[in-house]
């Protein structure tokens, strides 16, 4: 399910557009700039930058970077309460009169904040402290403003509704591919039993295969939240509210992307190792390489990866005489772009032409960019492991948020489109629950059945 976010487009660090009237000035809230950048600031002085006056809003790629490194040094709810009470209780004055008009002039911003936040980080509002103060402002700001009460309260019922869909999806991708666990040795003796039709049988079309991969990466990608990339630097938390915070969730959508990427690798060793002759197996291969080279085409490069990966399994790679019936040619380019040689140049020069011709397309087919994850993900760690996140003076490094911000918020535009191509649901269904053997089968003494039929194939003990 693309997700539709605000933050989606271009990224500009940190433009100073528009004129900000605070109730305190720069030099006082203490944020350092340079060359009309943002750079550095205390804690406070940050939150007090992301609250918005009825002269002032700060810029959305502010409010998307804050809002994303911000829970590193504080919890999201302790966030909000320190929002909401800088947006109202911090201008009472205690003459009805004058806090009605206050709120109804501030109310829209407010509504405009609150909806950023809910749109792009919907995952912090499962804790219930959250929804109890987005219903809480909701009621302030119906003291002074119908229509922003109205609007708060269509703004809770499509932030419930797309945690409904989140929730289905979590469990979903939490519930296993058999309904009921059995002994492992007879699992592996059903599996070979079972595994009578291979991928072909299904779908013999290397680009319609790449596109329903394509399908699942996208639907994959679109439940990762932004806020995901960040937590996992989060050490453990010392106080028990944040460990219920970040228990909520029971399974990382981001870690679930990844096990798929292990799925699909283990899927095409599995295929290509199943055919007991030689002939079938390289048909196969080839196959695989086809189709690892129309996702590149795409703009796939998660799933090229995954096939690349599968089949330079051991299993596979010593498959010699197999190997010898193929044209490597082909599978040799693959790799070249894959090489990891020079911190993946070559795929890191694919990836900006990719990137560069989805910023330009004109059709939805051309926008499609879906990076190899695992090399993403480390990116983004060793750019949080470089620098420091705070200052010797104590301040909050924000230049290094700006560029963790500018790499998640273009994750968040390759996140929202929409895949164009047409589902074919056997072949779906096919790659994302047909039984496969996995490297638990291969140290499983007692897989009688998993083991024979390995050693078959790694012998290239068959006939034509």
């Amino acid at each position: 399910m693309p997700q539709t976010t605000p933050f989606a487009a271009k990224f500009t660090p940190n433009p100073y557009s528009g004129t900000r009237t605070h109730y305190k000035q720069v030099e006082e809230c203490r944020l350092l700039y340079h060359n009309n950048n943002l750079v550095s600031g205390s804690l406070e002085a940050l939150i007090q930058h992301l609250v918005p006056t009825v002269d002032y809003y700060p810029d959305r790629s502010y409010i998307f970077t804050f809002l994303l490194s911000s829970r590193l040094f504080l919890h999201p709810f302790e966030l909000m309460s320190r929002v909401c009470y800088l947006c109202v209780e911090h201008h009472r004055v205690g003459d009805p009169q004058i806090d009605k008009k206050r709120i109804r002039d501030i109310a829209p911003r407010i509504v405009q904040l609150l909806t950023e936040w809910t749109e792009t980080f919907p995952y912090d509002f499962r804790d219930e402290r959250m929804m109890r103060s987005l219903k809480e402002m909701t009621h302030r700001l119906a003291l002074g403003d119908e229509l922003s009460r109205r609007a708060m309260q269509r703004l809770i019922q499509r932030l419930l509704r797309k945690l409904t869909i989140l929730g289905q999806y979590e469990e979903t991708i939490a519930t296993p591919a058999t309904t009921q666990e059995k002994p492992a040795s007879q699992k592996a003796k059903q599996h070979v039993v079972r595994r009578e039709e291979c991928v072909l049988s299904v779908c013999d079309d290397p680009f319609v295969l790449a596109q329903q991969l394509t399908h699942i990466e996208m639907e994959r990608l679109s439940y990762i939240g932004p806020e995901e990339f960040i937590q996992a630097f989060v050490q453990k938390r010392p106080s028990g509210s944040h460990k219920s915070f970040f228990s909520k969730r029971r399974a990382s959508n981001l870690e679930a992307y990844v096990e798929w990427f292990n799925r699909l690798s283990y899927l095409v060793a599995t295929e290509i190792c199943l055919p007991v002759k030689k002939k079938h197996r390289a048909r196969v291969l080839e196959f695989f390489i086809d189709v690892a080279r129309e996702c590149f085409n795409i703009g796939n490069f998660n799933s090229m990866m995954a096939i690349i990966t599968g089949m330079n399994m051991s299993p596979v790679a010593r498959l010699k005489k197999t190997w010898g019936k193929v044209n490597t040619d082909k599978f040799e380019i693959l790799e070249h772009q894959m090489d990891p040689s020079n911190n993946f140049y070559n795929y890191r020069t694919a990836l900006r032409g990719a990137t560069q011709r989805s910023s330009t397309a004109h059709t939805a087919r051309e926008k499609i960019v879906i990076p190899f994850f695992s090399l993403f993900i480390k990116d983004i760690y060793f750019l949080n492991e470089a620098c420091a996140s705070r200052l010797p003076n104590g301040h909050i490094n924000f230049e290094k948020f700006w560029e963790l911000a500018k790499q998640v918020s273009e994750f968040l535009a390759w996140r929202q489109v929409i895949c164009p191509f047409e589902r074919n649901r056997t072949t779906l269904q096919y790659l994302i629950s047909i039984s496969i053997f996995t490297e638990d089968d291969h140290l499983l003494a007692g897989c009688e059945y998993c083991f024979w039929i390995f050693e078959l194939v790694l012998n290239e003990q068959d006939s034509q």
